[in-house]
């Protein structure tokens, strides 16, 4: 399959460095001293979940209407993607897939209004995973992705990519209600990693402690109320599948916007928490959670910005 990879961080670069160690075509959009070293001597992926491994490919930092590929994996940051969106641009065709691979709970949506609804599908990932330096990226945490379409159902494109990433040894979930999954996420990212962020804490600290536990679970339901009034597909076992991952999520790790906050990087604080608090202004939604962690962080992201 011909695919490119739109972001060859440590989404991007785990998911796509698989599918290119299987033999797929894959192209990598990379910038700066990162697509130099892929350039020369591969991409390298120090994996916790499937070894370490290297990957001959090709890499490019503006892909052209010459390569169309079937697939892109779009990997980037929210607040990346405008710019994104311009870089892929010439490579979309009429039956290219976009797949967002994402943080957030618009991206499908973004995508969408750019390009068509039938081009885009909607993912997730749950990687603990940076760019350890130009070349070489690394996989933590527990290394699995979510996927499926915009609409509640499965589709031949979904089955057939499920069979593609799975021999490619993805660790993935094909799901027909992919939305309510992303809802869940966002649910456990924005409560989880907003107080990881505040409280300077890992995992393991925030769910031991009795009241900062409680504190990760209101606002899990304040976001998964949100989400209600909105009249998303919310499902049943969402605060428990939150709890859950809380549980699962490695001991000693942190939230990548806590990392992106402490190394003085740009965050996704308004994706996240901004957005819940915006949603719940607009739909008469309280969240005293959301609220008090996004004014508690916002002067930290701003500062992080310029």
């Amino acid at each position: 399959m011909k695919i490119l990879v739109m972001g060859t961080g440590g989404v991007g670069g785990y998911f796509g460095g698989l599918l290119a160690r299987a033999g797929h075509e894959v192209k990598f959009v990379a910038r700066g001293a990162h697509l130099d070293a892929i350039k020369t001597s591969g991409l390298h992926i120090e994996s916790s979940n499937k070894g370490d491994f290297t990957v001959q490919c090709e890499a490019t930092q503006a892909p052209n209407s010459s390569d169309i590929p079937e697939l892109i994996l779009f990997s980037v940051k929210m607040f990346q993607n405008e710019d994104a969106m311009d870089v892929i641009e010439p490579s979309v065709g009429p039956n290219t897939i976009i797949l967002s691979i994402q943080n957030g709970i618009d991206n499908g949506e973004i995508l969408s209004k750019r390009f068509s609804y039938e081009n885009v599908m909607i993912g997730s990932a749950f990687v603990e995973g940076r760019i350890k330096c130009p070349g070489t990226v690394t996989q933590g945490g527990p290394g699995i992705a979510a996927f499926g379409e915009q609409f509640i159902g499965l589709s031949d494109r979904a089955n057939m990519l499920n069979e593609i990433f799975k021999d490619a040894a993805w660790d993935v979930e094909l799901h027909e209600n992919m939305e309510g999954v992303l809802w869940k996420k966002f649910a456990y990212l924005v409560a989880s990693a907003s107080i990881c962020s505040a409280s300077h804490s890992d995992y393991g600290t925030m769910r031991s402690n009795p009241e900062t536990r409680t504190l990760i679970i209101q606002g899990i339901s304040e976001v998964l109320n949100v989400g209600k009034a909105l009249g998303k597909p919310i499902m049943e076992d969402s605060v428990q599948w939150a709890e859950n991952s809380l549980d699962r999520f490695p001991a000693t790790g942190k939230a990548s916007m806590a990392k992106d906050f402490l190394e003085g990087k740009p965050v996704e604080l308004e994706g996240l928490t901004g957005r819940v608090v915006a949603l719940g202004s607009e739909l008469g939604v309280p969240t005293p959670v959301c609220s008090t962690l996004y004014a508690i962080l916002k002067p930290w992201a701003v500062q992080n910005s310029l």
